[in-house]
């Protein structure tokens, strides 16, 4: 039988997995996507929209589309998705694998201060800065909706939703930035203080050169942690081995 692999997407390194793996013959692949981005990039194999009813739902539908493995390659601060695809599969006794790329690290100069939540990162700013560049997504604006006497700048795929903070400037933009962008932006708005989820991702790292080159401080929020025994790959190629998929054949 072809087996039937199910990811849980929304990461550019869920797209890279979904066209490895559709690429293999035999191999199925339905990635499933939260749905809160109107417009997601193209999908390679199957995709559905929204999500399973927490953990039970997933088990379900994981049973009844006859689902051999699950990929979580959703992104780092996604530990809901984590924690139920972890359930899930231990519901179902499929072999799950967490893809998760690498976290960002320090270099010299740079002048982190790292927190374990939005919460923590809003008690930070007051002592850092009076005008800061959120790009910890546009749903989570509440944490810092309390600060009024700072000017916020959020950049964001889609439009923030409410609670916000009252002083602030929206930035639609989709990634990636390159360093030239992260320059003017910063200077544009006159920021001084950086608050960023550590995503990981080369292609929102730029900021963080920014920042690093105009002296800024940086709040970065640290990611929470997996499920009890779960670990994680942290590249697409290890993914197949995983779940004991055979290489494909050589092209020729």
């Amino acid at each position: 039988m072809s087996p039937h692999v199910l990811i849980l997407g929304g990461t550019t390194e869920a797209r890279l997995l979904a066209a490895e793996l559709s690429a293999r013959p035999g191999v199925r692949v339905t990635t499933s996507l939260a749905g809160r981005v109107a417009r997601p990039g193209a999908q390679a194999g199957d995709v559905r929209i929204g999500g399973f009813g927490g953990a039970e739902g997933l088990a379900g539908w994981l049973r009844e589309q006859r689902v051999d493995a699950v990929v979580d390659a959703t992104h780092p601060f996604a530990d809901r998705i984590t924690a139920n695809a972890a359930l899930a599969a231990t519901a179902t006794g499929l072999p799950l694998v967490v893809l998760r790329r690498p976290g960002w690290q320090p270099v010299p100069g740079d002048r982190w201060h790292t927190v374990a939540s939005l919460s923590a990162a809003a008690a930070a700013l007051p002592g850092l800065g009076r005008r800061v560049l959120l790009t910890t997504g546009r749903l989570g604006l509440a944490a810092f909706a309390h600060l009024t006497d700072l000017h916020f700048v959020v950049r964001s795929v889609e439009p923030p939703e409410p609670p916000m903070p009252p002083d602030l400037d929206v930035v639609l933009a989709r990634g990636p930035f390159t360093l030239a962008d992260e320059r003017a932006l910063l200077r544009e708005h006159r920021v001084d203080v950086l608050v960023t989820k550590d995503s990981g991702s080369e292609a929102t790292s730029a900021k963080l050169t920014a920042a690093r080159e105009l002296g800024l401080p940086v709040v970065v929020v640290r990611r929470p942690p997996l499920p009890p025994g779960v670990t994680a790959v942290t590249d697409v190629a290890d993914v197949p081995e995983r779940l004991g998929l055979t290489p494909p054949p050589p092209s020729s």
